[in-house]
This record gives structure tokens, sequence and C-alpha cells, in this order.
């Protein structure tokens, strides 16, 4: 079979939606014009949403034991340790993962190359693409490889996940909207003499000089640190390690027995005006680019990868209409857009120096960021921002109804049941039904005769208190998200959600 797809760019956007789209069993291409992964990585963080949408894809364990679980932070002034908020804790009952993977970008990237390579796909290194055209039906890609001759192929859809200078986005002739700030970044890997005890913990450091952020990678003696260059440096984008040692060391005293790697860079902050158009898609960097703050640059980018892959397998074997592709844009841009304005928010109020004891360290970090996280509700709000585990698309085409707390759009609740967590299921990346409580006869006969999954779930009381509503009906979209939720098993309502996407089952034939 011809592949339909061709994914530019093998970041780790890229390799998310290459392997979604190959458990799917789309035929795709992917190439990139490097040479292979990359070697020095900012990314570290992956986020519990990411961790659940892998174990759907059966990647999430591999990536665990491959990086270190993050289960606290302790926020210093220097001085003393103000604050420490304990994410394991804060993420308890809310997800099977509660914690921050460690996880530096390139042995990312690296697992997602090896597991697609298990499976015959591998990626065409030094490949760029030179040129691409929209035909309605199709679309046209001219490419080379270097020391080739140009090829030209045609594709059913083009997907960009080329990066910040996307020439995919530009192609398009999108804008990409927003800021840099002003100050210069640096990223520093290096290993140390002594091994530290702790590799659960973060640490970040904040003073009148800005602030400085470094935990554990890889192993015992490896520290990853980025924070802001000193001032004079500023103007400078050749700046190396050994002319900030001192400012580093003072700071958070750490020394370096070894620099595996150091660079600096600016921050910019830009949502593309769209994703999408036609049959092309922009994802990850192409699309948005954030603040290091939380860690969420990278993981939104899969998380692109995720909601695009499974729409575009429905679409590619018809087992859904073309119009809920566009869907995707709705879904994730506005997602990117609320994004951006939080992270930058908080970015501002960490890096705003000069400001001697600003609120945020004399007044925020030591009182009220334990209180934030001390108490129930605010904490297990704190968790799913950061997790991603809050994302919503309730505003989408694609989600419908209510049902007890739970309404189309939401990530579908994370509960342990007698008998076993409701995720489990997921993992056949497919539509199905789910009731906690008991499905009605004809529920199950028609659920069967459409190929349609359904799992019942024993009521227990705990379900309420996740926000189920006993014997209601939650249709689950292949990436785990509710499509529909209505408080009685309505047949007729299911029916016509689904005629009107065209929805067929993945396990339909």
């Amino acid at each position: 079979m011809n592949p339909q797809i061709l994914i530019v760019g093998a970041g780790p956007t890229g390799l998310a939606l290459a392997y979604s789209l190959a458990r799917q069993g789309v035929p795709f291409r992917i190439i990139d014009k490097n040479a292979g992964t990359g070697t020095a990585s900012r990314a570290l963080a992956v986020h519990a949403r990411i961790l659940e949408q892998y174990e759907q894809l059966g990647l999430a364990e591999r990536n665990i034991k491959r990086g270190h679980p993050i289960l606290s932070l302790d926020v210093s002034d220097g001085k003393r340790v103000r604050a420490t908020v304990k994410f394991h804790e804060l993420g308890k009952g809310l997800s099977p993962f509660p914690f921050i993977l460690s996880l530096p970008q390139d042995e990312h990237e690296e697992i997602l190359v090896d597991e697609l390579s298990k499976i015959g796909i591998e990626v065409e290194w030094n490949t760029s693409l030179l040129s691409f055209e929209d035909t309605g039906v199709g679309v046209n890609a001219v490419m080379q490889q270097q020391g080739q001759p140009e090829e030209t192929a045609e594709f059913a859809y083009l997907c960009g996940c080329d990066g910040a200078g996307s020439m995919v986005r530009k192609g398009l002739g999108f804008d990409f909207p927003g800021g840099t700030y002003k100050q210069l970044f640096f990223v520093a890997d290096i290993e140390t003499e002594q091994p530290v005890d702790d590799m659960e913990k973060m640490d970040m450091y904040m003073d009148n000089d800005g602030f400085m952020l470094y935990m554990n990678v890889r192993n015992a003696n490896t520290k990853r640190i980025l924070g802001i260059v000193p001032e004079e440096f500023n103007e400078r984008t050749d700046v190396e390690y050994h002319e900030i040692t001192n400012y580093i060391e003072n700071k958070i005293r750490v020394s370096a027995a070894k620099v595996n790697w150091f660079s600096t860079y600016r921050v910019h902050n830009r949502v593309s005006e769209r994703f999408a158009k036609g049959r092309v898609f922009i994802l990850g960097d192409a699309g948005h680019l954030h603040s290091p703050t939380g860690g969420q640059g990278m993981n939104t980018g899969i998380g692109d990868a995720i909601n695009l892959g499974w729409k575009l397998a429905a679409v590619v074997q018809g087992k859904a209409a073309p119009k809920i592709l566009s869907t995707y844009e709705q879904e994730r841009i506005a997602f990117a857009r609320r994004l951006i304005a939080t992270t930058d928010k908080a970015f501002q109020t960490i890096v705003n120096q000069k400001l001697p004891g600003t609120l945020l360290r004399e007044y925020a970090v030591p009182y009220v960021l334990p209180s934030v996280f001390k108490f129930s509700f605010p904490s297990k709000n704190a968790f799913k921002i950061l997790s991603q585990i809050h994302i919503n698309y309730r505003n989408s085409l694609l989600s419908k109804g209510k049902a007890g707390k739970v309404y189309g759009g939401m990530r579908l609740p994370w509960i342990e049941t007698d008998m076993g967590d409701n995720f489990t299921p997921l993992r056949s990346v497919d539509w199905q039904i789910h009731i906690y409580g008991k499905a009605q006869p004809e529920l199950i006969d028609f659920a069967r005769s459409q190929s349609l999954q359904i799992h019942e779930f024993a009521w227990e009381a705990r379900m309420k208190d996740a926000g189920f509503k006993q014997d209601a009906l939650y249709l689950i979209r292949p990436d785990g998200h509710v499509g529909l939720a209505t408080e009685k098993q309505w047949l007729r309502v299911l029916k016509m959600y689904l005629e009107t996407y065209g929805i067929v089952a993945f396990g339909a034939e």
C-alpha cells in the first residue's frame, strides 16, 4: 500500500505521530533534514497525560524505565528551602502516573526511533522537503535526500513537525505572532564528582538575579541546570560554561567535574494563526513555542500528534468522515493559546528580576505555594494543570453531552476499581463505550452489531467521587477523551452521533 501521509520532522512530535499511525496500520513516510536524533536537548519533562497516552500505545513502560520519576520540588532562596511541593501526593488517585518523568529529549527520541524500527519503519534522515502543493485531492511533495536527485511523490496528507523555523508553516503562509523574552537562557548537562542521594527531587533556586532549575538526569552523577545568563553577558551568544561557573556554583552549590554540553538560547512565546489548511497540518514547535515554565512545550507537541494521529487513521481507513480532521485545529489551537497565556504569566513572574525581594520570593514562595499545594482542592488542580490531564475539548464539534460531572471533550477520569482500572481498555486505541453500572441488553446488542467495544464496570461509590453517573453512557474516543456523555443509555442519541461523523470502530470490517 502506498504511503498516505508524509511526516516532515523526526523530533518527539513527528516520531510520536509516526508511532501512533503505525500502531493503527496507516502507511506513511517520515523524513528529517538532520543526520539522526538530537544529541543535546533542552526538553526533559514528560508529564502524566503523555505517559497515559503512551500507555495506550505500549510506550510508557520503556520510557519510565529509561527516565527518572521526579516526585518533589524544593524551592529555595539560597539560604534555605522555602517550599516543598510533592507531586506524587498531589497526583495520587488522579492518574496512574503521579509524577514528572525526567527523560532527556535525545533519549526519548532514541526510544521512539528504536520502537519504529522494531516494526520495520525507518526514518529517512538527511532528507529535506523542498516544496509542496495541495492539489485538493492530495499533496504533491518535492523531497531530496543529501547527494541524491530530487524526488516528487503524492500523499493524501502532509504533516509539518519541522520545528520553530517550519518550512511547512512558511509554505502555508501562516503568521507566527508572539514575542521573544529579553533574557538570554542557558542549559547545561554536567557531571558531578559525588553522586546525589535523592534522584527523585528537583530544585528551584530564586533570588534577585532570577532563577535556576536543576535536576538529575541519566544517572546519579549527571545534572541538568537551566537558568538565566547574568545580565553582563546578555548581548553575547558565545558565552561558555566556564565564564558563568562561579555564578552557578555560588547559587546552587553544585560544581561540575565535567561539562557534557552547554548552550544558550532565547525563549519565544508564539502561536501560529492556524494549525491546518486543506490537507496540510502543522504540529509541535511548528505551531507553538512556549517558555520553559512547567516543561509544557514538548508535551504539547506530542499531544498534538496523538490528537491528529487517530483522526488521520480513521479518515484514511474510511472509519470516519473527513470533517473530523477540522477538529484537530479547533481542539489544539485553543489549548496552545491558553497554555501560552498561562506559562507566559508564570514565567514573567519568575523572571521579573530587578525587584529586590519581589512578592514571589518574599511572600508567594514561603506562604502561598505551600498553602496552594497543602489543601486538597487547589493542589489537585495544580497537578491537573501541570500534568496536562485537565485538557478538555469542551467546545469541539466532537464533544456532546454531560452525565454526572463528566462531559463531552473531557479526558476520561481515571479510576481504579475492584476489577482493575478503567484505562486498561483504552489500549485498543479505538472508540469504546463505558458504562459504570449495568449496560442494557439493547445497548449491548447494538454495540456488538457495530463491533464497538463495550466495557461495564460494576458500580462502586468511588465512581461518583470521580464524577461518573451510575448507568450513564460514555462514548470514549481513541485518544481517551469522552466524545459523548448521556445520563440515560439513549441509543438514538448514540446512533446519531456515530452517523454525524461517519464513525466506525476500527475493530469493524
